[in-house]
């Protein structure tokens, strides 16, 4: 089992240490201040340099806060506000509003990383990748998960054998949103902003864009059932949502998420020779727990927390956009997740398998 685990870089996407890229950060949630910021600070390639919210007020009190060079509003920020005081947007907004953004960031010249999911419906995210793509700025969608040590060593595993052939994948990823944050009116439970739904849109996500990246494969169908009990979440269809997946190869996965449930994050991929979980999966401290034969051993890491994946993520992003390089969760590997999430919602209200090819 040693073989499987020994010299393992940590940063095999690395290419540069050179540079600095300056970001503006949209949307000062709590996400934003409390992670994103400190995540930049820490980074070896970036600095924030400009924050956008809704009022220049607030804006110019948290760039006070933190250090920052300067605080805009939304609408100065369309204006072309302090263009020339960064080189890179990244969108915390709610999910409705990231094109918005991302538009007048590629019409200025700048490259984007933007939130998961990358947009509320799946046209958005086509118009998302389409302006990009014509403005020839990098287009990045925020998976932290594939730069998190845990999920990259498994992701070798998995090229280098260790399942065997790829069999069946289990994921769940659920919190219990009202505890977290005790607000009915908040935006992951209105679909005008959040999208097709809140769990599959906010949770499911994880366990699904994760195990495309670890097997390299695609999903093909997807069978799906939902239901919202809780009268919180009477305008969204999925407190509770479950699917079955089948990717390329014959690979099978069932990808469960709810709102409204004990936390939990786990990912299990089991193959003909072995298995490979993840848990904690999703949430900060992903851990590696690995099985072949009869032999089972814990592999640690480093314990990432959310903001040491985010740092990991905003460094990756600047090294792709400062070398050139080519970025791999760009916008059209998110646009394939927005076809995923809106095929699971389609199979649920018709009761039927949905095919993505």
């Amino acid at each position: 089992m040693i073989d499987w685990i020994d010299n393992y870089d940590a940063r095999d996407w690395q290419t540069t240490t050179e540079g600095e890229l300056r970001y503006a950060l949209i949307g000062l949630g709590w996400w934003t201040t409390d992670v994103a910021l400190p995540a930049i600070e820490a980074s070896d390639n970036g600095r924030t340099t400009v924050l956008v919210s809704s009022s220049a007020e607030k804006a110019e009190r948290v760039a006070a806060d933190h250090d920052v060079e300067r605080g805009i509003s939304y609408d100065e920020f369309h204006d072309g506000a302090a263009s020339d005081s960064y080189d890179a947007v990244y969108v915390g907004t709610p999910n409705a509003y990231h094109l918005d953004y991302a538009e007048t960031a590629a019409g200025l010249g700048k490259a984007v990383l933007t939130e998961k999911p990358m947009e509320a419906t799946v046209e958005r995210a086509e118009r998302m990748v389409k302006v990009c793509e014509d403005a020839g700025v990098p287009l990045m969608v925020a998976y932290r998960m594939q730069t998190d040590p845990a999920v990259r060593r498994a992701r070798e595993l998995v090229d280098e054998g260790f399942l065997g052939d790829p069999v069946s994948v289990y994921g769940n990823n659920s919190q219990p949103l009202l505890e977290m944050i005790p607000d009915t009116d908040q935006w992951r439970l209105d679909p005008d902003l959040s999208g097709y739904g809140t769990s599959v849109m906010d949770l499911g996500i994880y366990s699904i864009n994760t195990t495309r990246f670890l097997l390299r494969r695609e999903p093909i169908e997807v069978t799906s059932s939902m239901e919202s009990r809780h009268e919180a979440f009477a305008d969204v269809p999925d407190e509770r949502s479950a699917s079955i997946l089948r990717f390329e190869d014959g690979v099978r996965m069932i990808s469960t998420s709810s709102q409204n449930a004990h936390e939990d994050t786990h990912l299990k991929l089991t193959g003909t020779e072995g298995q490979i979980e993840l848990h904690p999966a999703f949430h900060g401290e992903c851990t590696l727990h690995l099985s072949r034969g009869d032999v089972s051993v814990r592999v640690t890491h480093e314990a990432f927390d959310a903001e040491q994946e985010m740092r990991e993520e905003f460094d990756y992003f600047a090294d792709r956009v400062l070398s050139g390089g080519d970025i791999y969760p760009d916008g059209r590997h998110g646009l394939r997740d927005m076809r995923i999430i809106a095929a699971i919602h389609e199979a649920a209200e018709r009761g039927e398998t949905i095919n993505l090819e």
